[in-house]
């Protein structure tokens, strides 16, 4: 696993700032743009004042992972992995200080003009999907069959897509409502794509033991039309599971931050910045969950700078 003290939280590179969210810092390649994934971790909209050792480099390679096995379905924004320092010299001519830390943990992607929402799939109901279903048998106001339990694979994946909100909660977006924002034609295009995507990935990870309940995927338009960029089918941007501890009727144990949830609803925390920092047992439990996602889906060792 590599020290678990050593962290990634902020970047800084001689090139110019695209964008910082709250856990990838974006740099301006002209007509690309170089992502590096932190290890900054952030629950309930905020932050936290602390980082998940490795978690960045997961995230990384494992979006390069499946943006490769996606590509036959959908074109996709990825164009080279940094895997070593000088892969980045003709894309940054003349720097000769760029840090380690890029290896492993960032890509060089095309740059695209982002489609503004979120394009949820649910193959599995949890989350805020059973807490709709609870109170009214629906999900994302879509009726459902009754009699559903917590946790039960529905009898096909739904596509619910939300707003992609700057800061905040995104809102989900009705099939009118979503068809008005991005045309009817990108809409359709965009359901098929996510739906399809979904079902490979779903296929693929059970294989290795994982069942993945949802997710969501982001689009945008390059030269080539309709591209797949951001993160891929991380535990960040989806729910894993363990197949062999799944049972339906309950909440399900997953390869994602959870532990950080939970402490801080136990701690009493308000949800309102500053965070409180986490305890060392939670920032390891963190760390190990991302890294066996990471291998359990790929079935290699995680490259660890």
């Amino acid at each position: 696993m590599g020290s678990i003290s050593s962290t990634l939280f902020e970047t800084n590179l001689p090139v110019p700032l695209f964008c910082r969210g709250k856990v990838r810092d974006t740099y301006d390649l002209g007509d690309k743009l170089l992502i590096i994934c932190t290890d900054r971790i952030s629950a309930f909209d905020v932050v936290l004042p602390c980082a998940i050792p490795h978690k960045g480099l997961v995230l990384n390679q494992l979006s390069c992972f499946w943006f490769r096995k996606t590509s036959h379905i959908v074109f996709n924004h990825l164009i080279e992995p940094v895997e070593d320092i000088q892969d980045l010299e003709k894309f940054i001519p003349g720097e000769t200080s760029l840090p380690d830390y890029l290896i492993g943990r960032s890509m060089v992607v095309t740059k695209a003009e982002r489609i503004p929402v979120e394009c949820v799939v649910r193959g599995y109901l949890a989350g805020s999907a059973w807490a709709e279903y609870t109170n009214s048998g629906t999900i994302c106001g879509i009726k459902q069959p009754s009699g559903l339990r917590e946790s039960q694979e529905l009898a096909e994946p739904i596509f619910t897509p939300t707003t992609k909100a700057e800061s905040g909660h995104d809102q989900p977006l009705t099939k009118n409502g979503f068809q008005n924002l991005v045309g009817k034609e990108i809409a359709l295009e965009l359901e098929e794509k996510s739906l399809t995507i979904y079902k490979f990935a779903r296929d693929f990870a059970l294989k290795r033991g994982i069942i993945i309940a949802d997710t969501k995927f982001e689009f945008g338009f390059a030269d080539n039309g309709l591209i797949l960029i951001d993160e891929l089918l991380t535990p960040d941007s989806s729910r894993f599971w363990d197949a062999a501890l799944y049972k339906v009727g309950q909440a399900q144990p997953s390869f994602d931050k959870q532990p950080v949830r939970d402490w801080l609803v136990q701690s009493g925390w308000n949800k309102e910045p500053p965070a409180p920092m986490l305890p060392q047992e939670v920032i390891e439990a963190t760390t190990r969950r991302y890294i066996q996602a990471y291998e359990r889906l790929t079935g290699e060792r995680l490259k660890c700078t």
